[in-house]
């Protein structure tokens, strides 16, 4: 049995002191494969230290994540395009949207948004879609863009019904996390009609750990966690929900 964490920070600093042992208990609990996103160019050489530490096991992406996108957007997006040149990344990510922090930046983070999504139609990689507060105006964006070759994830998804048919008819996967075992959430009533084909599993460590674990450091290994709330949702064994959400994963970011 294989699991895959398709969205973990493990380069930021809550890890510095215990990498070793959660790369160890991800292990341990079938998580072979872990995908890393980028937040700006201050992370950048901590992400790709870590994915040189573990090959074979941590992959990169490359993006600006839009609560990173203030007055020097520019200049960071110049970063993140030198680096896309430099090194091989399995995605452009973490980009999107955020309308939850602050929407100070609104129309700049649409601007970034947009380049980044050329950036990965002229590289050929998926995107990985933050998209709080905003799916809908991603989804508007992403159709204005003519994304007919692109394909990617909604990272964290916690959308409605809807939301979730528009987003998988355009070809792309919803990210499942440590939201889906929140008593009050709602998720899991939306995830029970949606394929498991569009289905990918995830931490978004250090946040959103899940029950019984919330509001403590989440990290990889719980990824069994939620793989066993979706048994649960979706009336089918551990295994199958290992082997599909694993080969969702890999065939989006090509490994």
């Amino acid at each position: 049995m294989i699991f895959t964490d398709t969205h973990s920070h493990l380069y930021l600093k809550g890890f510095n002191n215990d990498l070793d042992e959660v790369i160890k208990n991800a292990a341990e609990n079938d998580v072979r494969y872990i995908f890393l996103p980028n937040i700006d160019s201050s992370s950048i050489d901590d992400m790709i230290d870590v994915c040189n530490k573990y090959p074979g096991t941590c992959f990169p992406m490359m993006g600006l994540h839009p609560t990173s996108v203030k007055a020097n957007y520019e200049e960071e997006m110049e970063k993140i395009e030198e680096q896309l040149s430099k090194h091989e990344f399995c995605a452009i990510g973490e980009i999107g949207i955020d309308l939850y922090w602050d929407k100070t930046y609104k129309k700049e983070q649409e601007l970034v948004f947009r380049k980044q999504v050329q950036l990965a139609k002229e590289t050929d990689l998926p995107i990985v879609v933050h998209s709080r507060n905003s799916i809908n105006e991603i989804i508007n964006i992403l159709t204005d863009m003519d994304i007919k070759t692109l394909t990617g994830v909604f990272h964290c998804f916690s959308g409605t019904e809807e939301q979730a048919n528009k987003i998988t008819d355009m070809g792309f996967k919803l990210g499942i996390g440590g939201v889906v075992t929140f008593k009050n959430s709602g998720l899991d009533k939306v995830i029970e009609k949606i394929d498991l084909r569009h289905l990918l599993l995830e931490t978004d460590a250090p946040y959103l750990a899940p029950v019984p674990h919330r509001g403590q450091r989440n990290e990889s290994a719980y990824i069994r966690i939620i793989a066993e709330k979706l048994t649960e949702i979706k009336k089918i064994s551990i295994e199958e929900i290992a082997e599909v959400t694993t080969r969702n994963a890999l065939e989006l970011f090509k490994i």
